[in-house]
């Protein structure tokens, strides 16, 4: 099976959910299993088909984020030797020129993308045409709409 690349938070991200899940939540729908069983015929009881539910829920997402860090290549690019090229991880300062304003991005795995966050996977259009760039460079980004263009301002490997 292929490796995903991480990065170090994202990973640390899912280490607490699974711990949540298997600490908390785990043992909470067991025992309102374990209640709902008191109230006597399973067929009707909408308690415990709901309980049933998202033990089933949650049972799939211990599963899912069990394999998803197994199968991940976790990058600290903080160890990695500042070469000032854009790579997994890195955050990088952006000048968008058609409209004249600066963003900033950190290239991260599928999993831990959020644009709300500036947090763009590494598989978007923008992070593909930034990955190898460095700075003063122009990384031209395909989209429905048509080519737009950024100037790279600032590279950092945070």
């Amino acid at each position: 099976m292929r490796q995903t690349p991480m990065t170090v938070r994202g990973a640390q991200k899912l280490r607490e959910e699974l711990d949540y899940l298997k600490t908390e939540l785990r043992p909470r729908i067991i025992a309102d299993i374990a209640d709902a069983r008191e109230h006597g015929d399973l067929k009707e009881n909408a308690e415990y088909h709901a309980a049933r539910e998202e033990q089933g829920f949650c049972e799939g997402r211990i599963q899912e984020i069990e394999g998803k860090l197994s199968n991940a290549q976790i990058i600290d690019v903080t160890k990695l030797p500042n070469t000032g090229k854009i790579i997994f991880g890195t955050t990088v300062e952006l000048f968008k020129v058609d409209d004249e304003k600066e963003i900033t991005y950190r290239i991260v795995g599928d999993d831990e993308s959020d644009i709300k966050a500036n947090l763009i996977s590494v598989n978007s259009p923008i992070a593909r045409a930034l990955i190898g760039k460095e700075v003063d460079d122009v990384a031209v980004v395909k989209t429905p709409g048509g080519e737009v263009e950024y100037e790279i301002i600032k590279v950092q490997y945070l």
